[in-house]
């Protein structure tokens, strides 16, 4: 596969006011590409000006999606130092979403070192106000100019880079979420363990309408039964009943998230219950109307604890923590955002520094 070639900028942007970055809206000076073609594997990994991509017409993401993506952040220490987060574990999961959607595995090996020295390449952009961060986009595309439905024999392996703030711009304020009754998002079998761009588009509709409703987020059913919970929006789901935290549990329609993944292990560490089941719309709106359901939240990458101040099924409407942020999600985000930016000791071996 050879050493990663560097073709470094000549014409660097202007930075971003770091009080005003937003989500996904500024890039980096430099992307990393790696190629693969049948018969040849990966090869030529490169990091290089970041720019626009030539595609054919006929390239076949364009036609059947065959593409996955990560997310994952590199955080500026208070030491000025920069670390990443369980990032081995977004490298798995990628591949994982490699092999449902036929796209050849990445070597962990090559895909740590890309996101190192990308990272390190554009550490000036490695934004220091407090909570913000250096969001990573990893993504492999289908590029085989054929319109024929089978697993392409040509694929782009990139990763962006951006400077990003608050993903909510209401930052830790709860958010009000509705029950969605009319779309679903995956169903086991399907892609839903997957991170694909096609379950995002199947969450567009119900996710703009909650939009104009006012609502922030939807909440997402099982698309078989249509009464067990499974995420909500594009993030895991969490609840504190009766002193427990319960959380649905990964049968293939569910992202393993990370950051659900990290809460669960703090969770356990801390010595709270935690239950990985089944729960129905209706046991939980039963929990709520008993004063039972203490706290809501949704976890991930980019919000990493969004907490659920209202939640809306039908003529039902619950306010969760007196429309507050709860005491247990605001621990968690509070701990798991130290051990990000390296302001506490990382005790479970997460954080891999960069510089």
């Amino acid at each position: 596969m050879g050493k990663i070639r560097f073709i470094k900028t000549e014409s660097p942007k202007a930075k971003p006011d770091q009080k005003n970055l937003g989500f996904g809206r500024y890039f980096t000076d430099h992307m990393f590409l790696m190629n693969y073609d049948e018969g040849q594997g990966w090869h030529d990994p490169r990091i290089v000006p970041y720019g626009p991509f030539e595609l054919e017409p006929s390239a076949m993401v364009l036609h059947y999606a065959q593409e996955v993506f990560e997310g994952m952040k590199a955080y500026r220490r208070a030491d000025g130092g920069i670390q990443l987060f369980r990032p081995l574990e977004n490298i798995r999961r990628m591949n994982v979403s490699c092999e449902r959607l036929c796209i050849p595995q990445i070597d962990e090996e090559i895909f740590m070192e890309a996101l190192l020295e990308l990272v390190k390449l554009d550490q000036d952009w490695v934004p220091t106000e407090p909570d913000t961060s250096l969001y990573i986009r990893p993504f492999v595309f289908a590029t085989e100019p054929q319109v024929g439905v089978h697993a392409s024999r040509s694929y782009i392996f990139c990763i962006i880079t951006c400077p990003v703030g608050a993903y909510y711009p209401e930052g830790l304020n709860p958010v009000k979420i509705y029950v969605e009754s009319r779309d679903v998002r995956a169903v086991r079998g399907g892609m839903g363990y997957a991170k694909t761009g096609g379950n995002y588009a199947a969450t567009l509709r119900a996710g703009e309408a909650a939009i104009a409703e006012g609502f922030s987020q939807v909440l997402w059913l099982d698309g078989i039964h249509r009464k067990y919970i499974e995420e909500v929006g594009s993030m895991n789901v969490l609840f504190k009943i009766d002193g427990e935290v319960v959380t649905p549990p990964l049968g293939g329609s569910i992202l393993p998230g990370i950051t659900r993944s990290s809460c669960l292990h703090i969770l356990k560490h801390w010595g709270i219950p935690v239950s990985e089941r089944p729960i129905t719309v209706d046991e939980l709106f039963e929990a709520a109307e008993q004063g039972r359901l203490e706290e809501a939240f949704g976890s991930g990458t980019a919000a990493v604890i969004s907490p659920i101040g209202k939640i809306v099924y039908g003529d039902k409407s619950e306010i969760l923590s007196g429309g507050k942020i709860g005491p247990l999600a605001a621990k968690l985000y509070d701990y798991l955002t130290a051990i990000q930016w390296g302001r506490v000791e990382d005790p479970f071996g997460w954080t891999v520094r960069v510089v």
